[in-house]
């Protein structure tokens, strides 16, 4: 029986452990292995880059910052354009707010309270902005970030329900939730509007209730919506400042 070479590598007709002939033999298959060795390099800093290994992702906080007062930047001018002024306290405007730093996740709240321009003394209304963002550190927000805003469209009363839109223009994603009254009374409106810009998540959510006594009307849900995402784009813009 003829003897077969044992291993394969060299080419057809050459015992195993034969030099290969001519000169280019061993270059090529010293060039894959270099190639190869390249790629598993890059492989694995892609690993190391997005977590695996036990590597951790760098926070994409796309240019935002943290701030003791995010009432500083938030930017109310579309709510006063809108017909609205904000509460004054002996003088001294009612806005409310907080924030937190910490190594895994800085976040920040900012509450104003606003009435109609053209509201009287007996007329009653409670109209509020209420904002709030946070820089994640250590977690991607991205994967359930659509979800939690889509939990909304399970919720539903015999009052009213909520619509779930996406939103274009504001970071890499946005939505928007609109409660939608049953009733289609017209005394009041809640929308909500939620922004990721990398690893940043920003909201804002505007409640408004009107007396149905008032000489005022509150605004209507899609009215709300172009306050707020006016408002959010000039905010965002300022936390980048």
């Amino acid at each position: 029986m003829p003897s077969v070479p044992l291993g394969g590598y060299g080419p057809v007709g050459t015992p195993t452990g034969a030099p290969p002939t001519g000169s280019g033999g061993g270059k090529g298959w010293l060039w894959g292995l270099g190639g190869a060795v390249v790629a598993s390099a890059v492989w694995a800093g892609a690993l190391f880059a997005t977590g695996g290994f036990g590597g951790e992702a760098k926070a994409d906080l796309a240019g935002y910052r943290y701030m003791t007062n995010l009432c500083n930047p938030t930017d109310a001018q579309p709510i006063e354009d809108s017909g609205y002024r904000q509460k004054n306290d002996s003088g001294s405007t009612s806005d409310q707010h907080s924030s937190s730093e910490s190594p895994t996740l800085d976040t920040m709240t900012c509450n104003i309270d606003f009435e109609p321009s053209d509201a009287v003394s007996n007329d009653y209304s409670s109209v509020w902005l209420y904002t709030s963002a946070s820089l994640h550190k250590k977690t991607n927000p991205e994967p359930e970030f659509e979800a939690q805003y889509r939990a909304y469209e399970n919720q539903e009363t015999s009052s009213y329900s909520y619509k779930v839109s996406p939103v274009d223009g504001l970071g890499d994603e946005a939505y928007v939730v609109r409660q939608q009254t049953k009733s289609g009374s017209t005394t009041g409106a809640y929308v909500i509007l939620g922004v990721r810009d990398g690893w940043m998540t920003y909201q804002s959510t505007w409640s408004e209730y009107v007396s149905s006594s008032s000489s005022t009307k509150a605004k209507t849900p899609d009215e709300a919506t172009e306050m707020l995402k006016k408002s959010a784009k000039a905010t965002l813009e300022k936390m980048k400042e």
